[in-house]
């Protein structure tokens, strides 16, 4: 899996860096790797045509040497430079004079005014942006977003929050960028929230630097690979575990049975629905899930993923309750999540029980369970995650784009598959089905956490491939991915 770093890593490894290379070696380098990403972008013959923005730091010093490599490559360059009031570090001076020494031309934007161009080279602001874009700064980012085509940002998109994802400022612009090269060590605002929307294509140069592990990682099925076997000869269903579903309120029984047909499909031996409303009793697309009153499901013989369909009602925190003190492994999302966060009682016994349960709240119910708002979570996803995992003592499966997984012990991922398809009801669902069937199967918490959210996720890559999505893409069409997805892992 690759580490993440956060500014404030880069920065150490950077200045550590700086007392054993050559003054300007790593700008050049940074300079060669982006220049590759970039030809290969532009690709070979005929014209082609680059426009370069180089801002007033290091950023633009790193955008110049592109400039200069991309004109000794014989693409036509037009660069865009903004030098700022302060003295340019000596690297950054070097790296103009290359550039202007070279066959690019520099010119003035007027009125943002963007030349025609094949690829535009965003090396405005990099890591160290603090405040939001303005004035012309802006000006220009909207007009790069409003015209489209390849964007090569460098480092991390301008505007862009290296470490949280999010744009910086509460009116703030970032450049949306189709690719990106990010220097020394990758980082989490690239991958999560906003990030997939601005970065596009991420590749990481690390300019010869070797780098520590982290406790952030870009989620891989290396994490998971340990506990996805080939299926023995030998097996029977009792092999593979049951999976309760506790859920299914009174109008709410769509939910119970996604997250039941997912844990079918996905291996789970048994799969029974602890129906809250005794007249969800049979599901005539998938037989094979049995259907039980809440009442008469023994928890302590079963995984139990309770929330799909609960309601919040006084039933529901009965059955709530007794899920949590059973000693199975124990999944929360939807309206277990909400009767937690309202209920003090609920939530003690929840952060005491024997065996750490897995949460999969989205922001909202992050929120509600933080004391705080949804925006503030999206603000800080990696924080949100860490600090519930922390007070609920649980691994915390926090969904959106860049789904962050959190455990309690410290150990953080952020998932790269998925698209907009899953923003669409029930999809979350699918998910809690998931999770508990690599638990009935014998996967550790965080594992089947892992597993189950990278396996989402490349379900509805899959799909969009096969031109079933995003737009109308839906929550039923995801188990039957799913297992091919895991069988594919599997063989």
């Amino acid at each position: 899996m690759r580490p993440l770093y956060s500014v404030a890593e880069i920065r150490k490894l950077e200045q550590a860096a700086f007392a054993e290379v050559a003054p300007g070696s790593l700008m050049r380098e940074a300079g060669r790797a982006a220049s590759d990403v970039a030809l290969s972008i532009l690709g070979s013959g005929g014209l082609r045509r680059a426009l370069i923005l180089a801002g007033p730091g290091n950023n633009g010093g790193d955008a110049l040497e592109v400039a200069a490599n991309l004109a000794d490559a014989g693409v036509a360059v037009l660069v865009a430079h903004f030098p700022g009031r302060a003295a340019p570090s000596a690297e950054a001076q070097a790296a103009l004079a290359r550039a202007q020494a070279s066959t690019a031309r520099f010119i003035t934007l007027i009125d943002d005014q963007l030349p025609e161009a094949d690829l535009i080279v965003d090396g405005l602001f990099g890591i160290g942006l603090a405040r939001e874009l303005a004035g012309e700064f802006k000006s220009l980012v909207r007009a790069v977003n409003a015209r489209g085509g390849k964007v090569l940002a460098l480092d991390t998109p301008s505007g862009l929050d290296a470490d949280t994802g999010g744009v910086v400022g509460g009116q703030g612009v970032a450049i949306r960028a189709t690719h990106t090269v990010t220097y020394i060590g990758d980082k989490p605002g690239l991958h999560t929230a906003d990030g997939r929307e601005h970065a596009g294509q991420v590749t990481l140069a690390t300019l010869g630097l070797s780098t520590p592990d982290t406790r952030l990682h870009l989620l891989d099925p290396s994490a998971f690979a340990a506990y996805c076997q080939p299926r023995s000869h030998s097996g029977h269903k009792g092999s593979y575990g049951n999976v309760a579903i506790l859920g299914g309120a009174s109008g709410m029984c769509g939910a119970p049975v996604l997250a039941a047909r997912t844990a079918l499909l996905a291996g789970a031996g048994r799969v029974y629905v602890a129906a809250i409303d005794p007249a969800l009793a049979l599901d005539p697309v998938q037989p094979e899930v049995m259907y039980r009153s809440a009442e008469h499901v023994e928890f302590n013989q079963a995984v139990v993923v309770a929330g799909p369909g609960m309601g919040d009602g006084k039933a529901a925190r009965h059955f709530l309750q007794r899920a949590i003190d059973a000693f199975s492994p124990l999944v929360l999302d939807a309206d277990g999540l909400n009767l937690i966060a309202h209920d003090e009682g609920l939530r003690h016994a929840l952060m005491h029980r024997h065996e750490q349960p897995v949460l999969t709240p989205h922001p909202l119910e992050a929120a509600r369970l933080l004391g705080m708002t949804a925006a503030v979570v999206q603000q800080d996803r990696l924080s949100a995650a860490s600090e519930l995992a922390g007070r609920l003592n649980a691994v915390v499966v926090l969904k959106g784009s860049g789904t962050v997984i959190a455990t309690p012990e410290g150990d953080m991922f952020i998932n790269p598959t998925g698209n907009p398809g899953l923003a669409t009801a029930g999809t979350g669902d699918v998910l809690a089905g998931l999770i508990g069937a690599l638990l009935a199967q014998g996967w550790p918490r965080s594992a089947a956490a892992l597993g189950a959210v990278w396996l989402h996720g490349a379900a509805a890559d899959r799909l969009v491939a096969q031109g079933i999505g995003p737009i109308g893409l839906t929550a039923g069409e995801l188990p039957a991915a799913i297992r091919a997805e895991l069988n594919r892992l599997c063989a």
